[in-house]
Order: C-alpha cells, then structure tokens, then sequence
C-alpha cells in the first residue's frame, strides 16, 4: 500500500529520469487501490509529440492496464501543476483525486492560471491537493533550467 508521499517520491524518480534525456523534468503516477498502475516522464521531445506530457503518458498507460479509459478509484500524482490540456484528460479519465507537488504560475490549470478541475458546470469534479514534496519538484525543475541556460 503505498502512500502520497510515497506515490509522489516514484513521480520525483520519473522526472529525473526526464531530465537525463533533455525532456523538462515532470513525471507522474497513476494508483489505484494502494498500487501503482503507471508511471511516466515527459517525453514530448523524443516522441516529436506535443501531448506526451507526463500526465497524459500516465493516463494511457494506466488506462491500457485497466482495459478501460475511466480511471475511477484512481489518483494522479505529478510533480507539477498540470496545464489545461492534462487537466482536460483528467477529468475525461474520471479520475478521483490529483496529487500534484509545485505550482505553475506559467501554465497551471488547477488553480494558478486557470481553474480547469471542479468547475460547477462541468459533469465530474476530483479531489485535488497540492504541496506534497513540492520543494523537492521545484528544485529539479531549478536545476534543470539553471543547467540549460
């Protein structure tokens, strides 16, 4: 049974992966049920495709596990504030709960820029928390910049 801090230590593990390979450094996990269906790291770079954020890769691949691209029971955890696009796929997916480390006060649509999660006219709305391990996160995605600059 895995737990959020534990959950988010395997995102921070994938978004240093990402950075090796030149990607900005986000991952994510998806759980269902105290267990790991899918971990990802941005990949946008190497796949040439401008949705393979670490949100969206995690989505897929949790969704082929279950055979089924409702992700009820499950929660999303990523090491950054997911943008409007992922958040859009997570309230598709049906997702129960996000779990994101850092603010994007650049792109975040869970409540830095935009407010996309738990609008009053949309069909679904998620538990959403924010903060766990959020240092961490932010001092990779520092270091990642600092480096490139």
């Amino acid at each position: 049974m895995i737990d959020d801090r534990e959950a988010m230590e395997v995102a921070l593990a994938e978004a240093r992966l990402a950075a090796q390979t030149g990607e900005v450094p986000i991952g994510a996990v998806v759980v269902r049920e105290g267990e790991i269906l899918a971990r990802a790291q941005n990949s946008v770079v190497r796949l040439n495709d401008p949705t393979a954020h670490a949100e969206i890769v995690a989505l897929r691949a949790a969704a082929a596990a279950l055979g089924n691209y409702r992700l009820n029971g499950c929660t999303l955890y990523v090491t950054l504030e997911p943008c409007a696009m992922c958040a859009g796929a997570m309230i598709h997916a049906r997702l129960d709960r996000l779990v994101f480390a850092a603010a994007d006060p650049k792109a975040g649509a869970c409540g830095s820029v935009l407010e996309v999660l738990n609008h009053p006219r949309l069909n679904h709305q998620m538990q959403v928390e924010q903060g766990v391990l959020a240092d961490e996160a932010s001092e990779i995605l520092r270091s990642f910049f600092r480096a490139r600059r």
